[in-house]
């Protein structure tokens, strides 16, 4: 049957590679990676929506004592899944995609396509406080890269490929194409030409159709502009810009610190305990955080607080406007929270939507405090409501035009396109500032696999050491003599450069044939001077453990050095030459270049 399907697969490639131009095809691909990147999409959801609605009715009737346990259950279910199934630690979504876009050329394991439609409905059903987006764009991505593989698709067009099930996922999950569009560009840094565009917007319209085809025209917020932007509010769309920056560097510093300090439990078991029975006090203490927040986003935006609340141990306070507006902020500082003990706990999910949920809530609030602050002033919390959510998204994930672009779809017209402008702006340039990168990028940055619209920079992440490592080189012994040496090394070598070694292959000292011409004829000098008395250390060192393209391009410039050695765990490995790694960089440079 194996052998059926590959002769058949064969012909097709021919008759494709005879039939159909590349272009074309890429063409063809993005609208299929596109339908199945939102299938996979309407499938998150609907499996997600299942769990929540069985668990709805236990929920209401124990009075939300339900909370304290459901989180655990859904986080041990996901455990089990993680040991027995997928036997290896679950990545996060958008940054394990980057990672193989940059060192894997877009090559995505078969188990990354069904692990999301497991892990995150199990995850957010039970109460976890992350969201489906990320999960879908990486079961949707690994789909395109196998899908890719199968047609022989080389890796440049495989990446784009990659993008456009990115692109497909959010188009079907928010109804909103454009914005699709922008994201993909933005968080996996592609070039705005026609030959990557094209394909990115007939993914998404694919998604979206697909989403439509599936949902009908169900949306997830079912919101319309009554009120749109007054000149008058514009000082307060800046202060907004300014605290959804103030907010996006909190959520991004908290992150970072509670996956931190979860590191010292080495067991599983441990995080999933402690995770679990810290993620059900704060959705007992505080409902709106149970799974994604979409609800609550909505109730927001129709003005009705207190549904969005919930029921809550403060119910009896909240005629009280000013303890709304602290449930509501408590919701914004407990939101990154909640969704970061997700994480360390050993869940599945995405930042992308939880971030909404913690905009909203802080655009709500600064409405709220403006309007009942007594001086006057009367602002639309729905349009508040709104642009918070693109503040935080501008801050969180550095991606101001898809904020944008966005908010701007999800309310049907362009009403509130210059105070969007104003403080998503505002959010990426303070944010931007006071954060190198994003919750995607950090970790990335540190290994040297990190996107960048920095074209030399980006050429340099894609590079492999492997790749440029030279290991043709005689190595010597310090207490080898000059004649052995001549005689068993730099007479059966091609290369002017020796490494020196000792007994357990560490490098101690090179020699040149600069550094040995003068001796070479004088024979009485053979067995009278040794490797030791002529070897010198080399320049500088390359560390394959740690140090990145761009550390090693820096050492060359630093050092003026034509080749220098390779250590790994302390032993030699080979030489990096000048000219090797340029021809390389050249190389990876014409291919990447659109």
């Amino acid at each position: 049957m194996r052998s059926k399907t590959k002769r058949l697969l064969t012909k097709f490639l021919k008759w494709r590679y005879r039939n159909i131009s590349n272009k074309t095809f890429v063409h063809i691909m993005s609208l299929l990676v596109g339908f199945a990147a939102g299938l996979v999409a309407v499938t998150l959801k609907n499996l997600t929506y299942l769990i929540q609605s069985v668990l709805k009715a236990g929920i209401i009737f124990s009075e939300n004592q339900l909370y304290f346990i459901l989180p655990i259950v859904g986080l041990a279910l996901v455990f089990l899944y993680v040991k027995f199934v997928h036997k290896k630690p679950l990545q996060h979504a958008v940054s394990s995609i980057i990672f193989s876009l940059s060192k894997k050329r877009g090559l995505l394991s078969i188990k990354d396509m069904y692990t999301p439609l497991i892990a995150a409905p199990l995850t957010v059903g039970f109460g976890g406080s992350v969201g489906l987006l990320g999960p879908a764009v990486q079961s949707g991505a690994a789909v395109s890269s196998n899908l890719s593989k199968l047609f022989h698709i080389d890796a440049k067009t495989r990446s784009l490929l990659v993008a456009c099930a990115s692109s497909g996922a959010i188009a079907s999950i928010f109804q909103s194409p454009i914005a699709a569009v922008i994201f993909a560009m933005e968080v996996f840094t592609l070039d705005m030409t026609m030959s990557s565009l094209l394909p990115l917007l007939l993914a998404s319209i694919s998604g979206v159709l697909t989403s439509y085809f599936f949902l009908g025209n169900e949306v997830l917020f079912s919101f319309s502009l009554s009120e749109g932007f007054q000149l008058k509010d514009t000082l307060f769309y800046i202060i907004l810009g300014l605290g959804t920056a103030v907010a996006s560097i909190y959520f991004t510093k908290m992150y970072f610190r509670i996956l931190q300090w979860f590191k010292p439990f080495k067991s599983p078991k441990y995080r999933l305990l402690i995770g679990g029975i810290a993620i059900g006090i704060m959705l007992y203490a505080i409902p709106p955080l149970y799974g994604e927040g979409f609800g609550f986003i909505n109730n927001l935006l129709d003005g009705n607080h207190i549904a969005a609340l919930g029921k809550t141990p403060f119910d009896a306070y909240t005629e009280n406007i000013w303890v709304v507006i602290a449930l509501l902020f408590g919701i914004t500082l407990f939101k990154a929270i909640a969704m970061t003990t997700t994480f360390a706990a050993g869940g599945a999910g995405g930042v992308f939507i939880p971030t909404l949920v913690m905009g909203s809530a802080l655009g709500n609030v600064m409405a709220k405090i403006i309007n009942n602050i007594g001086l006057g002033f009367q602002v639309s919390e729905s349009n508040f409501t709104l642009i918070g959510m693109a503040g935080l998204i501008a801050g969180v994930i550095h991606a101001p035009l898809t904020a944008i672009f966005l908010i701007a779809e999800i309310t049907g017209g362009y009403q509130l396109f210059v105070p969007l402008m104003i403080t998503a702006s505002i959010s990426y340039l303070v944010t931007k500032n006071a954060l190198d990168y994003t919750i995607y990028t950090k970790e990335l940055a540190k290994i040297g696999a990190l996107l960048s619209h920095n074209k030399d920079q980006m050429v340099l992440n894609l590079m492999e050491m492997d790749d440029v490592i030279e290991k043709n080189f005689k190595a010597v012994h310090p207490e080898m003599s000059l004649g052995e040496m001549l005689h068993e090394s730099v007479s059966k070598s091609k290369r002017n450069l020796f490494p020196v070694l000792d007994q357990e292959k560490k490098l101690i000292g090179i020699i040149v044939l600069d550094d040995i011409r003068e001796f070479m004829f004088q024979t009485e000098l053979y067995d009278t001077v040794f490797v030791k008395d002529l070897m010198h250390a080399p320049p500088e060192h390359i560390f394959q453990n740690t140090d990145n393209m761009k550390a090693v391009m820096k050492k060359f410039q630093d050092s003026g050095a034509w080749n220098l050695p390779v250590i790994k765990d302390g032993k030699y490995v080979g030489f990096i030459s000048k000219s090797k790694l340029l021809t390389a960089y050249r190389r990876k440079l014409i291919n990447f270049s659109p």
